[in-house]
């Protein structure tokens, strides 16, 4: 039978940029034997951990940076329909990004500045504002890596609703 650890080694290679909520509920397991697996398995060297957004994701030690930076991102639904469309469409205008996805300005443009500042997407400095991804082939590749699960998806949404009834 496996050990915790390697249990949680396993995860984080099957999921990667999985975030430590995730692994306790996926695994069930308690936080804080999460917590201590995580730890010996980063100092390790066995796993790292990339912090994006507020949130700790881990992967297996040969992801680059930026590949880490995006697959955080995309294991979050408004990020990652912002990545999927400009992976869809190539240029998109960002005010034409807020109406396909029906979400506030303020929302696509705090989540557009997060992903331009990882350098997961590039933004013109015209007066339109268009959006690229910086690397479309390997974020081509990196979105058959991940699916968000249900309880991220249902977070993202319920932010969403506040997010838009605070508007």
């Amino acid at each position: 039978m496996a050990t915790t650890r390697t249990r949680v080694r396993r995860h984080v290679r099957d999921t990667p940029g999985t975030h430590f909520n995730r692994v306790g509920r996926e695994l069930d397991i308690a936080t804080g034997q999460v917590q201590y697996h995580l730890r010996r398995l980063v100092r390790d060297g066995e796993i790292v951990v990339e912090r994006v957004g507020g949130r700790s994701h881990y992967f297996e030690p040969a992801f680059e940076p930026w590949e880490r930076r995006t697959l955080a991102f995309l294991r979050r639904e408004t990020a990652r329909e912002i990545i999927v469309r400009l992976h869809a469409d190539g240029v998109v205008r960002q005010a034409a990004l807020t109406d396909e996805l029906g979400l506030a300005r303020s929302t696509v443009s705090w989540h557009v500045s997060t992903l331009v500042d990882a350098g997961v997407v590039e933004r013109s400095a015209d007066r339109s504002v268009t959006l690229t991804l910086a690397r479309p082939d390997r974020t081509a590749e990196l979105l058959d890596t991940v699916s968000p699960s249900l309880p991220d998806r249902i977070v993202d949404r319920f932010v969403r609703t506040v997010d838009s009834i605070l508007e």
